[in-house]
């Protein structure tokens, strides 16, 4: 962000290798032009250590802030977050080659989740728990230095899912964005401090996984890491923070169901699938890629299904129009084409030719549920349809997978659709809908999907300690 058949070439945090980059410096590509568009310094593990001490020193001095101040110029830098939408946008589809309607909701997001944080700092409260003998307070504290490390499918706004509660918890952070796409990342640092932000509070160093990554994680002045990648390489994090205790939030893989049973509306559940797994290429590990259609409605879904996935518009990302754009590098690309035979039978949408990352739309049919292209995260515009005859057998191949992140269910049956939703492993479920995130509600996953939760009304807790203070009110001893 997977599991044990994970292939060995996973690219690290999601970033594909640069091609031709240098050690100490990140070329940024167009993934629909392939053109070199930018080059930044490639932090290393000095640049981290220098980092780390001034975030200490800044954490302290922010810690120190009222509660109101700090929500104050979280509020503020959420304005200049606002007020540069469609530069951060722009940028977005440069980088990245998100759709720009895409873009300019992820750079609302990043404003939205700043102002939902900042609502948190003056209720970041903690309880009195009834003792003998005196009175029993908890208080919650930040943690120190926390380091976020956010991965290139959706650069903006994962990065804010950690930045903003631990900057409102009272924390400083060290936000490493992914090889690919840094400039959305350094353009909010900026922000940060426009806004008023204390400088080094808020620090983004653009560098190497193996390196820059790295040594955020091992540095014993970092008290927690934000991780969204690879399962394998979640595993690492937490592998090589272990030694230390470290806190970690992990957000990893999904290879998410769209279950559809014989009584939902066929027509509404037909047309929502393509984007179920299209948006962002498929580069979501919320993805829905394995559609799991009831025997008898199974035919009929696939004849509605066909017109939909061919009329998805894949090109400039640019162009308004656009429903999807590239994937993000040549080795995505070619990790993407390995899991798909050019003769297997299936449907098919069409992507542009030329320069660019272009894969078209891919719904795969005939599929064995053991096969790779149905077990793995492919992260790319490609599903499987499975039938399946019951309501048991759809629970047991919804969770045949070690993953457990996201996934819908289509029924008018409101008992069905309590049972099933029971009964899937996965962290965050929709019934007739593909909705599966909100700054407001909690977000995390199952299994080899994640560990601990983002979001929602407890997300500053996840960036606090609890201190128990007893307060002996017994006179003295007579």
């Amino acid at each position: 962000m997977s599991h044990e058949h994970e292939p060995e070439h996973e690219p690290q945090e999601r970033e594909p290798e640069q091609e031709h980059a240098r050690e100490h410096e990140l070329q940024v590509r167009n993934p629909a032009t392939e053109e070199v568009v930018a080059t930044v310094p490639a932090a290393d593990a000095a640049d981290v250590h220098a980092a780390v001490v001034r975030a200490a020193r800044a954490q302290e001095r922010w810690a120190a802030l009222a509660p109101g101040d700090r929500a104050r110029l979280l509020r503020r830098f959420a304005v200049a977050v606002d007020e540069h939408r469609e530069e951060l946008a722009q940028s977005e589809v440069l980088e990245a080659g998100h759709t720009v309607g895409n873009a300019r909701w992820e750079a609302g997001n990043v404003r939205d989740l700043l102002d939902y944080a900042a609502g948190g700092v003056e209720r970041l409260t903690g309880r009195q728990i009834p003792v003998a003998g005196g009175l029993d307070v908890t208080i919650l504290e930040p943690l120190g230095v926390v380091g976020v490390i956010a991965p290139w499918n959706f650069p903006m706004p994962i990065a804010a899912w950690g930045t903003a509660p631990a900057l409102a918890a009272g924390n400083a952070v060290i936000l490493k964005p992914a090889e690919t796409t840094p400039l959305t990342a350094l353009r909010l640092a900026e922000l940060a401090l426009e806004a008023g932000l204390p400088q080094d509070l808020f620090q983004v160093l653009p560098g190497h996984g193996p390196v820059a990554g790295a040594a955020l994680v091992e540095h014993p002045g970092v008290a927690k890491i934000v991780f969204t990648g690879s399962t394998a390489v979640g595993k690492q994090v937490w592998a090589r923070g272990a030694d230390r205790l470290k806190r970690v939030t992990l957000e990893l893989g999904g290879k998410s169901p769209n279950i559809v049973f014989a009584d939902a509306d066929l027509e509404a559940a037909a047309v929502a699938a393509p984007m179920s797994f299209l948006d962002n290429s498929g580069q979501d590990c919320c993805a829905r890629t394995r559609i799991l259609v009831q025997r008898p409605v199974y035919e009929r879904f696939l004849e509605l299904l066909a017109p939909a996935i061919e009329s998805v518009r894949v090109g400039d990302p640019a162009d308004v129009q656009t429903q999807m754009g590239p994937l993000i590098s040549r080795p995505q690309l070619e990790r993407v084409r390995s899991y798909v035979d050019p003769d297997a039978p299936g449907i098919r949408g069409k992507a542009p030719e030329g320069p660019g990352y272009w894969f078209p739309p891919t719904v795969l049919t005939g599929v064995d549920p053991r096969a790779r292209v149905a077990v793995e995260e492919v992260f790319g515009p490609v599903a499987v349809v499975l039938p399946f005859d019951d309501e048991e057998q759809a629970v047991a191949l919804a969770n045949a997978t070690d993953y457990g992140l996201a996934g819908s269910l289509w029924t008018r049956d409101v008992g069905r659709a309590l049972r099933v939703s029971r009964a899937v492993r996965a962290g965050n479920l929709s019934v007739n809908s593909h909705s599966s995130v909100r700054y407001w509600t909690p977000f995390g996953g199952f299994k080899q999907s994640g560990v601990g939760r983002e979001l929602g009304p407890d997300a500053l807790t996840a960036f606090t300690e609890t201190k128990n203070v007893f307060i002996s009110t017994e006179g003295p001893a007579q």
